[in-house]
Formats: structure tokens, C-alpha cells, sequence
């Protein structure tokens, strides 16, 4: 079957296509037909003046209207739409919502971030790895920071912070936020040591290929923290043509540097993998369950 997922963030909006492919021993693949990615940096308005500004609105329907030909080109069966901390935030995200129906026929859901973060868990990478440690999900968004240990099979604990590389660009995280995630992170971990953290999101799939790490291997802490001495101390310019950054990349890549860090350090782990998964992989993990649950329900 082909399903889809788009997810609308603070600094980008993304179509995921998937063709899923359930076999007769019980597995499943989720193959990628295609995924797009539009900077519309939401966040930008929203962390600023608390609303979208018509002229994002315009850019979003237009993109949703874009993504709705290409799923029915794709002859997609199914597919999940939702957005995240800048449309949280936003006072006129509930009327943009509507505008979107109206005009594109597509049902987007704001979520909140303990919903953004069990929708990113639902990829399941932990379930992959040794049964008998400790890893702690890390997803940095433009908008929010979700963070999910799981320890031996078991989830311990999933939290969403307001701390994202947009806020943090614009200077909207306060001190007190910064600490409170510090205590969170270093209170709730600490009887899970050691443990290997996760990485999901935009950035650290960015540095993990420009690492140029074989998949599945995972990146030093003090690998990041070279990366982000050296990007941290060059221009955007700079950015741009060393790494062939686009514009939208050499700005929010620090930023997402700082917050791996950051948590990395508070948890006391020493590397990080990137198994290049987010939050629209989620959401087309959970549309094929309820799909497959709502069937060996239906007589």
C-alpha cells in the first residue's frame, strides 16, 4: 500500500511517501517512493509576532496544494498530516487550519509535544538496538526539543521542550528554560547510565553525511563538538560553501549543534546515532497500524 505523512514544522514542511510492503513471515518494509522539503520557517513569524503572516499562509496552502497532486499521482491510499510548535503557538493556527481544509481538502492536526514525541518513538530505532542498555531519543526541531529514554525494552519517560534552532536564533529561549531542561535531563537519567543517545532530525542528518560515517555507526560527542567549534566560528557564507549548505541550513545548523550537546553532556553520553528517521516516518508508522488494526476489526 502507499501511505503518506506531512509534517508541518517551525522551519520546514515535509511530504513523506512511503510504499509498504508486508510479507508472508510478518515483516514489513517501508520503502521511500519520495520525500520534499519546503523552508517556509513558519517559526520565524510565529516566535516573533505570535502569528503567521498572510504571506506564509499563501506560501503554505500553495505547498499543501502541491503535496496533494503529488500524493494522488503517487496514488497514495492514506496519509497523516500534522503540525508541530510554531503552529502550537501561533494565535491563528486554528483559522490557517481551516483555510488549508477548505482550500486543499487536507485535514492538518496541531499536535502537542508529548503527541510529537510518541509519534517520533513510534519509529521504534531503540527496539533495534541491545535490549540490555539505555538510549535516550534526541529530536531538535525549529520550535521544540523532544526527549524520550528508553531503557531494556521499556519507555521511561517522553518530554517536550520549547527550546528549538529558530527560538533559539531569534533569542526566545530564556535562561530558566535552558536549566530546566539540564535538571530534567540529569535528574531522570541518572539511574539509566551509561547510555548512547539517538539523534533524529534535519541537522544531525546533515552532519552525520558530511561525516561521511558508515550507517549505522554512531558519532563521538567530541566529533560534534569539533563540528560545532568549527561552523560556530565561520560565517554563513562560509557555511554555504564548505558544506554546500542551502540557506536555510547555515543558519539553524549551530543552534541544533548546541542542544545535541547540551543534552548529550547532561545525560553522559559519549556518541550518538543517526538512523536518519523523523517525525513523518512516525506518523506513517502509525497510519499503517491503525490501518491494519481498523481491518482485523472489520468483518
Amino acid at each position: 500500500m502507499i501511505l503518506a505523512a506531512i509534517d508541518i514544522g517551525s522551519n520546514a514542511a515535509r511530504l513523506l511517501i512511503n510504499d509498504v510492503s508486508v510479507y508472508t513471515d510478518g515483516t514489513v518494509d517501508f520503502t521511500k517512493l519520495t520525500l520534499l522539503r519546503i523552508p517556509l520557517r513558519l517559526g520565524f513569524d510565529v516566535f516573533d509576532n505570535g502569528v503567521v503572516s498572510d504571506e506564509k499562509i499563501k506560501m503554505l496552502v500553495d505547498t499543501l496544494k502541491a503535496y496533494k497532486l503529488l500524493m494522488d499521482i503517487y496514488k497514495v491510499e492514506a496519509f497523516k498530516a500534522c503540525a508541530t510548535s510554531a503552529m502550537r503557538d501561533a494565535a491563528n493556527g486554528e483559522a490557517i487550519l481551516k483555510t488549508i481544509l477548505d482550500e486543499t481538502g487536507i485535514d492538518v492536526g496541531i499536535i502537542t509535544g508529548q503527541e510529537e514525541a510518541n509519534i517520533i518513538y513510534e519509529t521504534h530505532i531503540a527496539e533495534n538496538l541491545n535490549e540490555n542498555k539505555s538510549y535516550l531519543y534526541i529530536d531538535v526541531g525549529g520550535g521544540s526539543t523532544e526527549i524520550t529514554l528508553f531503557s531494556k525494552n521499556k519507555t521511561i519517560f517522553k518530554e517536550s521542550f520549547n527550546i528549538g534552532t529558530i527560538r533559539l536564533l531569534h533569542d526566545k529561549v530564556a535562561p530558566e528554560q535552558w536549566e530546566h531542561m539540564k535538571w530534567f535531563v540529569k535528574t531522570y537519567t541518572r539511574n539509566y547510565l551509561p547510555l548512547e543517545a539517538i539523534g533524529t532530525g534535519g541537522n544531525i542528518n546533515k552532519i552525520f553525511s558530511i561525516s561521511k560515517r558508515k550507517e549505522g555507526k554512531p558519532l563521538s560527542l567530541e566529533l560534534l563538538k569539533d563540528y560545532y567549534k568549527e561552523l560556530s566560528g565561520s560565517s554563513l557564507a562560509e557555511r554555504k560553501h564548505l558544506y554546500q549548505f542551502r540557506d536555510d541550513r547555515a543558519d539553524v545548523i549551530v543552534p541544533a549543534l548546541q542542544i545535541y550537546l547540551s543534552v548529550m553532556r547532561w545525560a553522559m553520553a559519549d556518541e550518538i546515532y543517526v538512523p536518519k528517521i523523523g517525525l513523518a516516518d512516525g506518523l506513517i508508522k502509525m497510519l499503517y497500524r491503525d490501518r491494519t488494526a481498523l481491518r482485523t476489526l472489520t468483518p
